[in-house]
């Protein structure tokens, strides 16, 4: 039986290995979306680097993470 949050439609522009760049970062022009699944869809979302706002969401993600890590060890 599988868990009820599993996403079972098939994707065709994430399944797709010529949408990433490196194998690891999801670039598709033609998808309009920022947040994509992964192609594992249990393993979360990824974003769309062929979008302009994935870039600050990357940067948001990062300064967060930064800040988070300054606090704990300050």
């Amino acid at each position: 039986m599988k868990p009820h949050f599993v996403n079972e439609d098939f994707d065709p522009m994430v399944d797709n290995p010529e949408n990433y760049r490196l194998g690891i970062f999801y670039f598709n022009r033609k998808d309009k979306r920022e947040i994509v699944s992964k192609r594992n869809r249990l393993l979360g979302w990824t974003v769309n680097f062929a979008r302009p706002y994935a870039y600050w969401w990357t940067i948001g993600i990062v300064a967060v993470t930064i800040f988070a890590l300054v606090m704990a060890f300050r």
